[in-house]
């Protein structure tokens, strides 16, 4: 499991320009069964993703795809964690 937290490193009207793109890229995303949540940061200088990824590099793979990085609009940091505690809801992704 993996925590990607996005730092915008553009004004936010070029953001805004590149939004519609990177949410389809958050759509092929979430259909290809990588990603688990996503949203914007408040204040609004970035945002969060939630990623469930077989490697690392599977998740770096992607990343790549984000038209907010390929742009030059964005910085990621990635944190891998293993959930050991969880809401009943989300007791599937425990251990992971």
């Amino acid at each position: 499991m993996f925590i990607v937290t996005l730092h915008y490193i553009a004004p936010l009207e070029r953001i805004d320009a590149y939004l519609p793109a990177h949410r389809a890229w958050l759509e092929a995303q979430y259909a290809r069964g990588l990603m688990l949540m996503s949203g914007r940061k408040e204040p609004r200088d970035g945002g969060i993703l939630i990623a469930h990824a077989a490697s690392r590099a599977e998740l770096d793979a992607a990343l790549e795809g984000d038209p907010f990085g390929q742009a030059g609009l964005a910085t990621y940091t990635v944190t891998e964690f293993i959930p050991t505690m969880t809401a009943e809801a989300l007791a599937a992704w425990r251990g992971q």
